[in-house]
């Protein structure tokens, strides 16, 4: 359909995330497969078809949201910590598959940023992780849009099966 209204497809951004906080041992398995199809099945309901789209064309960027908290952790995210992961390693596999066709495959690994799931926190956590953060601040929308606007451009073309972190120095690599 993309194809057909607008001419082509060059770009996907494989942006869907949902958290359900849960204590591993209390998770009841619907949470964990609510997390698993939003977060990491639904790259396999999109992906091949933008793929295809692309490895005709012989150019093309993926671009998944990853997390940081795959790399710090984080009390009650152990399923969203686990989709994410799935996308990280994902990403890489399509890296390698895609490679050939000029087609990159790549993650943004956000932390801390204002709005979405963040909104929910209370001031006080919010400012217990802000301590953690590099540079004392959460980030922004705008932050990770340049981000994806960057791995989006042909700057980016020798770029593929990376995770760039966004995330203040939360976690550092």
């Amino acid at each position: 359909e993309t194809v057909d209204n607008l001419g082509d497809l060059h770009i996907l951004v494989n942006n869907a995330g949902i958290s359900r906080e849960a204590l591993f041992i209390r998770q009841p398995p619907e949470l964990i497969e609510d997390v698993l199809r939003n977060n990491l099945v639904s790259m396999f309901n999109v992906t091949p078809a933008a793929s295809r789209v692309m490895a005709k064309n012989r150019w093309g960027r993926l671009i998944h949201m990853g997390s940081v908290v795959t790399y710090v952790g984080s009390t009650a995210q152990s399923a969203y910590a686990a989709s994410k992961a799935g996308v990280m390693g994902m990403s890489r596999a399509l890296a390698r598959e895609f490679g050939g066709r000029n087609i990159t495959s790549n993650v943004i690994a956000p932390g801390f940023i204002a709005g979405g799931m963040t909104d929910r926190m209370t001031e006080e956590r919010k400012g217990e992780l802000i301590k953690y953060i590099a540079l004392e601040r959460t980030g922004t929308g705008r932050d990770v849009a340049c981000a994806v606007v960057y791995l989006a451009s042909e700057e980016a073309g020798y770029i593929t099966g990376a995770i760039l972190h966004i995330n203040g120095g939360l976690h550092m690599h």
